[in-house]
C-alpha cells in the first residue's frame, strides 16, 4: 500500500460551524468531487449541502450547493455511473423518520447543477434512494443502498430500471436494527450488502438476482459501533472502512481500512486513518484507475481526504 495524499477538503471555518457525512466521486478527467452537510449543528434549520472540487490535485473553494430553506439537509450521496455526468442525492426533513429525498444533476464536472427535485414526488415513506453510500450499476440497473428509521430500523435496496424506482427489502434480523447499507458486486454477479447495526457488529445480506431479493440479514465478525461504514470492490479485493468498535454508540475512533481477499468472509487490517481521541466517522470510499479515494468526518469540523494505491 502506498499513501499518495492525506489532506483536508477545505481549511478550518471555510464553510460553517459543524460538518458531517461526506461523499466522494472521481470523474474521468481526474476531478475529485466531495459533498457534505454543514451548518450550526446537525439537524439545525440552517444545515445545507456543501461541495468542493479537486482540480489538478488542488482543492478549490467550497460552495453551498442547496438553498437555505429552513429545513435541515442531510447525507449527500454523489454518483457518476459513466465518469462524466453527476447525480447528487440528499435528504431533507426536520426529523430523520420523515426524510424526503431530493436529487440534482451536473453535466460539467460539478461546476453547475440543476434545480433540486424530489426523487419520488410525494413520497412520505421516510426516504427513498441512497441514504449514505453510493449506488452501484449492475445488469442495466442502478441499485441504491437505502434504509428508513421510522420505528424499527430496516434496510432495503432501491432499484432504478431506467424508468422507475422500486424497493427490494432486506429481510430484517430479530436481534438488530440495520441501516445505511454499502454494496458490492463480485465477479460471479452476486450482489452483497453490509449494513450498520445497533447490535455491536456489521450485518450482511446477499442477492443472487441482481438485488431483487435478499438473504436474511446476519452479523459478521467485524465490530460496529453504530456508525456509518462503506466499502469498495476492486480486482477481487474488498476494502472496508469503518470504526472497529463493538460498543453500541461507542467512540468513533479509530477509523480503519480493512481488506478482504475472500469476498468479505474475513478481513485483515490494512491501516488506520485515525487513532487519536475524537470523532472520525462516516467514511466514503471509491476506486478509480487503480487508486483508492476516501473522505470522512474529522471531529465535525473538517472533511478529511485520503488517496492511496494498493
Amino acid at each position: 500500500m502506498k499513501l499518495l495524499k492525506q489532506e483536508f477538503v477545505f481549511e478550518t471555518n471555510a464553510t460553517v460551524a459543524e460538518c458531517h457525512a461526506a461523499t466522494v466521486v472521481v470523474l474521468n478527467d481526474k476531478t475529485v468531487i466531495s459533498a457534505w452537510f454543514a451548518g450550526t449543528a446537525e439537524g439545525k434549520e440552517d444545515v445545507c449541502i456543501w461541495l468542493n472540487r479537486r482540480v489538478d490535485g488542488v482543492w478549490q473553494s467550497p460552495k453551498r450547493l442547496t438553498e437555505n430553506d429552513g429545513i435541515p439537509h442531510w447525507n449527500p450521496v454523489l454518483f457518476s455511473p459513466d465518469g462524466e455526468s453527476l447525480t447528487l442525492f440528499y435528504k431533507a426533513g426536520h426529523k430523520i423518520p420523515d426524510w424526503k429525498t431530493y436529487v440534482m444533476h451536473s453535466f460539467d464536472s460539478g461546476k453547475t447543477w440543476s434545480q433540486a427535485m424530489e426523487l419520488i414526488a410525494g413520497d412520505a415513506s421516510g426516504g427513498r434512494g441512497p441514504v449514505k453510500n453510493k449506488p452501484i450499476s449492475v445488469s442495466g440497473k442502478i441499485l441504491a443502498p437505502a434504509s428508513v428509521e421510522r420505528g424499527a430500523w430496516r434496510g432495503f435496496i432501491d432499484i432504478f430500471d431506467g424508468e422507475n424506482w422500486h424497493k427490494s427489502d432486506i429481510p430484517p434480523s430479530d436481534a438488530a436494527g440495520v441501516i445505511q447499507p454499502t454494496l458490492w458486486c463480485d465477479e460471479n454477479g452476486i450482489v452483497h450488502a453490509m449494513l450498520r447495526s445497533n447490535n455491536g457488529f456489521i450485518y450482511r445480506s446477499d442477492s443472487a438476482d441482481f438485488g431483487e431479493s435478499w438473504s436474511p440479514c446476519h452479523p459478521i465478525n467485524m465490530p460496529n459501533n453504530n456508525s456509518g461504514i462503506d466499502c469498495v470492490y476492486t480486482d477481487g479485493r474488498l476494502l472496508l472502512v469503518c470504526n472497529p468498535v463493538s460498543k453500541n454508540w461507542g467512540a468513533r475512533s479509530p477509523l480503519t481500512v480493512f481488506i478482504s481477499y475472500d469476498n468479505g468472509q474475513s478481513f485483515e487490517r490494512l491501516f488506520d486513518l485515525e487513532t487519536t481521541e475524537g470523532e472520525f466517522s462516516y467514511p466514503s470510499v471509491v476506486e478509480k484507475d487503480g487508486k483508492i479515494y476516501i473522505v470522512y468526518t474529522y471531529k465535525r469540523r473538517k472533511i478529511a481526504f485520503c488517496e492511496f494505491e494498493l
